[in-house]
């Protein structure tokens, strides 16, 4: 039972960062911390790292604080939940980083209806260069209109 519970723990952690990922995206990063998100809508840099990549910084921090009350204050939801919130910015920079981004050159051939879809979404999101009308989702949950056959 407690395996089973564990599971369900980590996976709705996992889910649960999707709703935030959109809120934070809608709300805090084109809102009042625009000026740390800003330059990922504007590459007016030659850097590689961005202002925005600070927000990862947060959610590692949150994920590592949730890992160390399960080692040293035996909180056991701790270890599940960290762990949910890791996978999920591992999969966001897997997404949207290397994916959508291309930080790193990897997986430029991908074609298939989900790609294309995920990829024509993320599109229309950095159509609008401004704070305001930019089109907020999640990674996972795009909205169908975006995937095509």
């Amino acid at each position: 039972m407690d395996t089973i519970l564990w599971i369900f723990v980590f996976i709705g952690t996992f889910m649960f960062m999707e709703f935030m990922a959109w809120f934070t995206h809608k709300y805090i990063m084109h809102g009042f911390l625009w000026s740390l998100h800003k330059d990922h809508h504007h590459k007016n840099h030659n850097s590689w790292f961005e202002r925005n990549d600070l927000f990862f910084i947060f959610y590692a921090v949150v994920s590592i604080t949730l890992f160390l009350l399960w080692k040293y204050e035996g909180l056991w939801i701790g270890l599940p939940m960290g762990l949910g919130i890791f996978a999920y910015g591992l999969a966001y920079f897997f997404v949207h980083d290397i994916f959508i981004h291309q930080r790193f050159k990897l997986l430029r051939n991908a074609n298939n209806w989900y790609a294309k879809g995920v990829r024509r979404a993320h599109k229309m999101h950095h159509k609008h260069l401004g704070k305001n009308d930019g089109e907020c989702f999640g990674m996972l949950f795009v909205p169908f209109k975006y995937f095509k056959k």
